[in-house]
């Protein structure tokens, strides 16, 4: 493609590397989607980090979802309602252990982005970064609707989908306060839980081969697929008793 590119000071500033994304460069994101292209190739072309557009995309709706102009508006209100909070309380203060605020939020967005690659919706995911990087580890269902800026029943649906799938835990503390927690045993369980979901698949797998007839080209399909996810969740289960032992273990005490 041939287009001239303006020569404005204007134009200049916009199209340099770094900053913000501009209009422009989420319309070439949407385009490369649209494509196909990976996002490492789309990074590549209008020189950006891969983990930038893959934050970008995955904060405005995924891959199947994004909108350049959408995306473009959403940005805008995030950066006024971050002004207007930053003029509402002059001179906050920073965030515990004096970090910056706003290289937590950077990197809570580029946590969250990974997360939801994984498969969990943003709200899930949103809310599981935040316990992740909480020093303690747990959080109040209200802690979480004030850092998270949503409504509580938000909150409560996230929890309990995130609690189904063992990647957290419930606990009340002395005030009878429900807390959600995440911590080594989370990890453990949560694999162990994976563990028995592939076993269970296998079984089914393994069910199938009886209904369609061994030795037929399904059956053996569904076979192989036994097989492979019994070892895995062998290997699963054998990794995560080791890790628990070796990495979680209390160090000796001196003598």
């Amino acid at each position: 493609m041939n287009a001239k590119l303006s020569t404005t000071p204007q134009a200049k500033e916009t199209a340099m590397p770094g900053g913000r994304l501009t209009q422009q460069e989420r319309q070439q994101i949407a385009l490369g989607l649209a494509d196909g292209l990976a996002y490492a190739e789309i990074a590549r072309r209008i020189d950006r980090p891969t983990s930038t557009i893959t934050r970008e995309v995955m904060r405005n709706g995924g891959p199947g979802g994004y909108r350049a102009d959408l995306a473009h508006h959403a940005t805008e209100r995030r950066s006024r309602r971050r002004r207007q909070s930053a003029s509402r309380v002059p001179g906050a203060a920073p965030q515990a252990g004096g970090r910056d605020s706003e290289a937590m939020r950077e990197y809570e967005e580029a946590f969250t982005a990974n997360l939801m690659q994984s498969g969990l919706p943003r709200m899930m995911a949103r809310a599981l970064t935040a316990l992740y990087t909480s020093d303690g580890g747990t959080l109040t269902a209200s802690e979480l609707v004030q850092h998270l800026q949503v409504s509580p029943a938000s909150v409560s649906k996230a929890m309990a989908f995130l609690e189904g799938q063992g990647l957290i835990r419930r606990e009340r503390d002395e005030g009878r306060r429900e807390r959600y927690i995440v911590d080594n045993d989370v990890w453990y369980q949560g694999m162990i839980a994976a563990a028995r979901s592939n076993a269970e698949l296998a079984r089914l797998a393994r069910q199938g081969v009886t209904v369609l007839g061994p030795g037929s080209p399904a059956a053996v399909r569904l076979e192989n697929i036994a097989r492979f996810v019994d070892f895995v969740a062998e290997s699963i289960v054998r990794a995560a008793e080791q890790a628990r032992e070796i990495l979680y273990a209390e160090p000796p005490k001196p003598e």
